[in-house]
């Protein structure tokens, strides 16, 4: 068996750690697609981050058996090929909980803080105490997804003891929600909503869940944070709706075009604070997700079960 990896900088230590732990299985390391691409037609297994996969690679693939994403989001692979190849697909959902939850509460503590204004303020070397200072404290988070990230920033959020609201296509009680309700429902949910927070994948379910309509039954102090698919909601409405004072403040991290151009509106309004994708990056990423194939290959090598199966014919 080959395990092909197009991973780069695949730490030695993990290396070393996966070819004495399977020695029975042969492990080749390669740093990126460009170089891994010629292997693939001798693969059984393939380790990607998924967007280095197109139709052409897959139809060279032709052992390949199981493709491990280092990933959650896997919107731009070719399923359709994957499910005629009968290719079993297994993702990291999960692995990215820890630094997107802290990426949630330190963007919501920064708008409270004002942190934008401070910094402008220490550039003038201006003593401003007048500054406006608010608290999150007692506040209300609505989360769109009720999965492993949304849980965790939900857990977070109740540190400052803040009311949680999770909502999802079904509605079911999560760990660390207050409440919880369906997507039929959304608009209950957003009108208590003080922080919309949204870690969805971008699914035929989710692309363009949220319009303008629903800004406007959100409270006129709220924050609009968006670290799931830029495919959410349209730029044009969540300008419109931070204009017009619908919402305090958007804080984006994904966008409809990435890399967001260097002459886009949002850069320069002031009530839009803009991250380059980097919610989920966090040093511990690579070691986890290989922590999680290696629970998987063990099951896999065993004919057991897998954790994170994904269903080619819905994407995820």
């Amino acid at each position: 068996m080959l395990i092909l990896s197009a991973i780069k900088r695949v730490p030695d230590d993990v290396r070393k750690h996966f070819e004495q732990t399977f020695d029975e299985v042969e492990f080749l390391f390669c740093h990126g697609m460009d170089e891994a691409e010629e292997y693939l037609p001798g693969a059984d297994v393939f380790v990607t981050y998924g967007e280095d996969l197109n139709k052409e690679r897959i139809q060279m693939a032709k052992q390949l058996k199981w493709i491990m994403v280092l990933s959650a989001g896997m919107d731009r692979m070719p399923f359709s090929e994957i499910d005629q190849q009968d290719i079993l697909v297994t993702n990291v959902r999960g692995i990215h909980a820890k630094p997107m939850a802290e990426y949630a509460l330190s963007m919501i503590l920064q708008v409270a803080r004002n942190a934008k204004m401070l910094t402008n303020r220490e550039k003038e070397h201006k003593w401003d105490r007048r500054v406006p200072m608010q608290e999150i404290n007692q506040r209300t988070m609505v989360l769109l997804g009720t999965g492993a990230i949304a849980q965790e920033t939900a857990r977070l959020a109740r540190a400052f003891q803040m009311k949680t609201i999770g909502v999802s296509r079904s509605g079911k009680s999560k760990d660390y929600f207050d409440e919880t309700y369906n997507v039929e429902e959304i608009n209950q949910a957003l009108e208590a909503a003080d922080y919309l927070v949204a870690a969805l994948p971008s699914t035929s379910g989710t692309r363009y869940l949220l319009n303008r309509e629903h800004f406007r039954k959100m409270p006129s102090h709220s924050v609009f944070l968006n670290m799931g698919r830029g495919d959410l909601v349209k730029s044009e409405d969540i300008l419109d709706a931070v204009r017009s004072g619908d919402v305090a403040h958007a804080v984006l991290d994904v966008f409809e075009e990435e890399p967001l151009p260097e002459n886009h509106v949002f850069w320069d309004e002031e009530n839009i604070t803009v991250t380059p994708h980097l919610s989920g990056i966090s040093p511990h990423y690579i070691p986890r997700g290989f922590e999680l194939f290696e629970r998987n290959l063990k099951a896999y090598l065993k004919n057991g079960k897998l954790e994170n199966v994904i269903d080619p014919k819905r994407g995820y």
